[in-house]
């Protein structure tokens, strides 16, 4: 896999199947679904619960422009993703050009995915911090595999961006 800049595109060349696989995935894993914890990861209260005035505003005029926010960028990332659908060799390396105006997105809709990721399988900071851990035996595992590769990813666009 070969990351760079290419003007005002940024590209992941000679993309596995594996990890276009993982790419495809991010727009369903940005969803917390019905698992109350990634919900409450994702839309996290501004402040402790007993503060009741602070939280049902903060749930009434923020956590609605925040889903919005959240529901554009996975859109943007959905979009851009369509370019790894329909290849005639479905088991080739691919590229994934991304348009430097949809970064902010990008690193919007990947956040989103690691924290749905990491609150679902209760990943402890020990887990997300060991970067060597392998092979991947089990869902719990691919997850956290998912959870580092995104962060990489996440990366590599600020690097661009600066």
């Amino acid at each position: 896999m070969e990351i760079r800049r290419q003007g005002d595109v940024l590209e992941i060349a000679e993309l596995d199947p594996f990890l276009a696989e993982l790419l495809r995935q991010v727009p369903d894993s940005t969803n917390p679904e019905s698992d109350e914890s990634a919900a409450a990861r994702l839309f996290s209260l501004p402040a402790v619960e007993s503060e009741t005035e602070l939280c049902s505003e903060w749930k009434l005029y923020v956590e609605p422009e925040l889903r919005r926010l959240f529901q554009t960028a996975t859109e943007t990332v959905a979009a851009d993703l369509r370019q790894l659908n329909g290849t005639a060799k479905p088991f080739a390396n691919c590229t994934l050009r991304i348009p430097r105006k949809h970064a902010e997105a990008w690193l919007s809709a990947l956040n989103q995915a690691r924290l749905v990721i990491a609150a679902k399988y209760g990943f402890t900071e020990a887990e997300l911090s060991d970067h060597y851990r392998s092979p991947i035996g089990s869902r719990r595992d691919l997850g956290l595999f998912q959870v580092n590769f995104y962060g990489f990813l996440q990366e590599f666009i600020l690097q661009e961006l600066e």
